[in-house]
């Protein structure tokens, strides 16, 4: 079944401030100091591991599904890449029959079973344009697998749906081996270099906004320190 439905940006914005405030409330949106996977020092950290009961995991779910029904994205089937893709395309594909859009799901293992099925692969046979949906996207290297995966089964990666776009500069191994911060976002990597379409839940945009719109010393406070983190690392 084709996914699309017409792009609403009042609503999506709209849909980014629920989403950041159900994160914010759920604990999965923390603010202090947290190292990075690249090594900086950030003000706030995304774990979305923490959804971690079936009421937030179907809310969750909802804030998909209604977000790339907004976004217009056109796509036949789910792919959760292993592991946290795995709970959240299964997730978002039950949010989707829910609302009477039943698409198949796919999922891969990290080892290929050698007994049963065997193979890495299981669910739906990857087939059509699959989107891919996942947490958030650091450097771009797990939607590199996923479409590796898909394309070898004979399918098309179309998109990737994320709940968070920290909107922020990737990095990049040189040839020395040093790493390095490059100009573009692991999101803006996958749009320009690999051609995928990005559906994100919210944005740093979005965090910002709802710091600002807060008022209370705390997260006026928080709103600072995230507004020179994204000054020194943001990408545009």
């Amino acid at each position: 079944m084709v996914m699309k439905a017409a792009a609403d940006p009042a609503g999506a914005d709209a849909l980014a401030q629920e989403f950041v405030q159900f994160c914010v409330d759920s604990g999965v949106l923390r603010f202090g100091e947290f190292k990075t996977k690249a090594g900086r020092l950030s003000p706030y950290f995304f774990n979305a591991g923490l959804f971690d009961d079936g009421a937030k995991l179907s809310r969750l779910a909802q804030f998909y599904a209604n977000a790339l029904l907004a976004s217009g994205i056109e796509f036949d089937m789910i792919f959760g890449p292993a592991y946290k893709g795995i709970p959240l395309g299964a997730a978002v594909a039950i949010e989707l029959a829910r609302l009477g859009r039943n698409v198949p799901f796919a999922y891969n293992r990290k080892e290929a079973k050698d007994h049963g099925e065997g193979g890495t692969l299981v669910g739906a046979p990857l087939r059509g344009r699959v989107l891919i949906v996942d947490d958030v996207m650091s450097a771009g290297t797990a939607a590199r697998e996923s479409i590796a995966l898909i394309q070898a089964a004979g399918a098309t990666p179309c998109a990737v749906a994320i709940a968070l776009d920290r909107q922020e500069m990737a990095t990049e191994a040189g040839p020395d081996g040093q790493v390095r911060d490059v100009a573009h976002s692991a999101v803006q990597y996958v749009q320009q270099h690999l051609g995928l379409q990005v559906c994100a839940i919210a944005r740093l945009a979005d965090l910002l906004q709802y710091l600002a719109t807060h008022t209370g010393a705390e997260l006026d406070a928080h709103h600072q320190r995230v507004l020179a983190y994204r000054e020194r690392y943001g990408v545009a």
